[in-house]
Parts: structure tokens; sequence; C-alpha cells
């Protein structure tokens, strides 16, 4: 078989909005997707007292959940398991993990949990302020008790639950964040 001697005419856009031209394969971008965490209100007391939020990205198709989180002094988040995948930086305060004591996260701190990882979030009580860390998170926390029974799964669905009917119980109307794309068939079927 021969390659196919006429031209592959490219679909959509073969330059940028500043006349940059686009390599065939490239996907033009009609938009920057971007959100301002200054422009995003904080949703309080979210997964528990003193856990607050700002969704960033919630892709429910790829599993991926994007947030800054914003801990109280003395905050909790019990014992999870994950799933996947966890980036952490830490912006301000100080926080670490029940499991590990002798290795706070404090402002600068970037963190990597491996899937399968299982651990219990502390913010110390003598925080003088509020902690506050980005995270990246592919898959789902599996929430424990403390007598180890299972409680609730946490994931960009349940997070994307939560920012909607808690932004409007706050009154916070609505809360805008970057999205995933919608699983479809390329072609319709009948």
């Amino acid at each position: 078989m021969s390659a196919p001697t006429t031209p592959i005419t490219p679909v959509g856009p073969v330059s940028t909005s500043s006349g940059a031209m686009l390599p065939v394969v490239a996907l033009p971008q009609g938009e920057l997707l971007t959100v301002n965490v200054e422009n995003t209100p904080l949703i309080k007391d979210s997964l528990g007292p003193g856990v607050h939020f700002k969704p960033l990205r919630l892709d429910l198709e790829k599993g991926e959940w994007v947030v800054l989180a914003t801990f109280a002094p003395g905050a909790r988040v019990p014992l999870h398991y994950h799933t996947g995948t966890v980036d952490g930086y830490t912006m301000s305060g100080s926080w670490h993990y029940e499991e590990y004591p002798d290795q706070p996260q404090t402002a600068g701190s970037y963190l990597y949990e491996p899937g399968a990882s299982a651990h219990t979030f502390v913010c110390p009580e003598s925080n003088t302020e509020d902690t506050v860390v980005f995270f990246s998170i592919t898959g789902a926390n599996i929430n424990f008790n403390e007598d180890g029974t299972f409680h609730s799964i946490l994931d960009a669905a349940l997070i994307q639950h939560l920012t909607g009917t808690l932004a409007e119980a706050q009154g916070l109307g609505p809360i805008n964040y970057i999205t995933g794309g919608y699983a479809g068939n390329t072609v319709e079927t009948i």
C-alpha cells in the first residue's frame, strides 16, 4: 500500500489568534483555562469543622481534583486511604500526618503521596495561622471512622457536589472552576 497522494486538510484553525502557525496535530485552544483563587470564595467547613477549600479543577472522568485547601488550627482529616496519587504544596502554616509526627509540612514543603498510602491529616492546635495547601489528587480518599470502619469516599464527583451544595447553602453564588471533558461517541449511533 502506498502513502496517500492527496494532502490532508486540517480541520479547524491552523494558527493561533496571534497568527503563529500550529502543527496539524495541535489542539487549537479557544480560551485560556484559568481561575484566580483571589476571585474564588472559600467553601467553609466542607469536610468537617475548620476544613475549607476552593475548587480549581474537578475532572470527574479522569478522577482528578485540584483544590486549594485551608485548615484552621486544630483541624483534622480522619484516617484515609488513597486510591491514586497526591501532590501537595504547603503555602502557609503547618501540618503533619499523625503517623509521621516528626515530619511536619511547613510553608514551602512539597509532598508526594503514592497510591495506596494511608494517613491521618492533623493541623496542630498551636498553629497561629490557617494552613493553606495546594493539592492535586488522582482517584479517591477512602475515609475511615476512628474504630477503623468505613466512613465515606471523597473523590472529584463528591467535591463537585459539595461545591454546588455548600456554595448555595453559604450564599456564595456560582463557583468558577475548570472541568474535564465529557465522554461520548464521535459518531452518532441509532
